[in-house]
C-alpha cells in the first residue's frame, strides 16, 4: 500500500495567541481546548448561534497559543468573526503563513506529524513538512479521493456556510463535538439534536459509474427527493441524504443508479 503525501492548498493557517487563548476559544468552538497539549490537535467547528456550521477547523496546540488549520477561502471570514467575539479577551488573532500537509497509509507518525483526530485511517496532518522516505508526493486531488474512499465528509467542500448542522456533516461521529465541555456558540441546538435523536439527514458516501454528478444534483428514491450530491471524484461522492428515504430504495442521480456505501466508522448512526 503506497504511503501518500500531499500539500493541501485548499487549507490555510491562522493563529490565536495570548494569555486568554484557551478561555476565548473554549466558549466559542465545538470541541474542548482546555486539555489540548502543545503538539496536539483537535477537530472542531465554529457555528452560528442557531447551530449551523460556519467553519470547520483543526486546532493545533502550542505553548502560548494555537494554530487553526482552516479552509483557505474562508480564512479572512473566520478571522473577522473571531475578532467580533474577542471583546476584552487578551488574544491576538492573525493569518499565518505555512503549508498544511497530509500523510496517509503510513505505519507510524514521523517527527512533526500529528494523527488526524477524526479517524485513525485518515493518517496524519502537519505544517511545512516534507514527505518522509518512501512516501509518494501526490496532489490534493489524490488526498481528496482517499478521503472519499473512507467516506469522511470535508465540511469546507461539502457544507455551504450557514446551511448545514454539524451533526448532518457527521462531526459528532468524527470527534468534532465535545458534548460534555459546556457552552459554545450553537451548543443548545447541537445538544438537542443529539439528545433527542433529531437527525433526519446525514452525509454519506455514494458510489456510481463514471464522473461525479454536479454539486447540488438531486438524489431521488424512486420519485421522492432523498438528498443532494456534494463533492465527488470518479465513481464516488459525498451526499447529504434523508435517512428515512434511502433504506431499501433504488437511488438515482440524473437518471444514473447510485448506491450508498456505509463506512464502518458510522456504526449504527444514520
Amino acid at each position: 500500500m503506497t504511503t501518500g503525501f500531499a500539500q493541501l492548498g485548499a487549507r490555510a493557517l491562522a493563529e490565536v495567541a495570548g494569555p486568554d487563548w484557551r478561555v476565548f476559544l473554549q466558549g466559542l468552538i465545538s470541541n474542548d481546548v482546555e486539555t489540548l497539549k502543545p503538539g496536539g490537535m483537535r477537530f472542531a467547528a465554529l457555528l452560528t448561534p442557531q447551530g449551523r456550521l460556519l467553519f470547520d477547523l483543526f486546532v493545533i496546540g502550542g505553548e502560548d497559543g494555537c494554530l487553526l488549520d482552516i479552509a483557505a477561502a474562508r480564512r479572512e471570514a473566520l478571522i473577522e468573526r473571531l475578532l467580533i467575539y474577542r471583546l476584552r479577551a487578551k488574544v491576538e488573532i492573525r493569518a499565518r503563513t505555512g503549508v498544511v500537509c497530509a500523510l496517509w497509509n503510513a505505519e507510524s507518525a514521523p517527527a512533526g506529524w500529528i494523527a488526524d483526530p477524526r479517524l485513525a485511517e485518515l493518517g496524519y496532518r502537519g505544517v511545512d513538512l516534507e514527505p518522509p522516505p518512501g512516501a509518494e508526493r501526490l496532489d490534493e486531488a489524490a488526498y481528496d479521493a482517499f478521503r472519499l474512499r473512507l467516506g469522511a465528509p470535508d465540511a469546507a467542500r461539502d457544507a455551504p456556510p450557514d446551511r448545514t448542522y454539524p451533526i448532518e456533516a457527521d462531526m459528532d461521529l468524527l470527534n468534532g463535538i465535545d458534548f460534555k465541555k459546556g457552552c459554545f456558540v450553537g451548543q443548545e441546538t447541537t445538544s438537542r439534536m443529539k439528545r433527542r435523536g433529531g437527525v433526519r439527514s446525514r452525509m454519506l458516501p455514494i458510489v456510481f459509474d463514471g464522473p461525479p454528478p454536479p454539486f447540488g444534483a438531486e438524489v431521488l428514491a424512486g420519485e421522492l427527493r432523498a438528498g443532494e450530491v456534494l463533492s465527488g471524484c470518479e465513481g464516488r461522492a459525498m451526499a447529504l441524504l434523508r435517512l428515512d428515504r434511502i433504506e431499501s430504495a433504488e437511488l438515482t442521480v440524473e437518471g444514473r443508479p447510485v448506491r450508498v456505501e456505509r463506512p464502518a466508522w458510522l456504526g449504527e448512526a444514520g
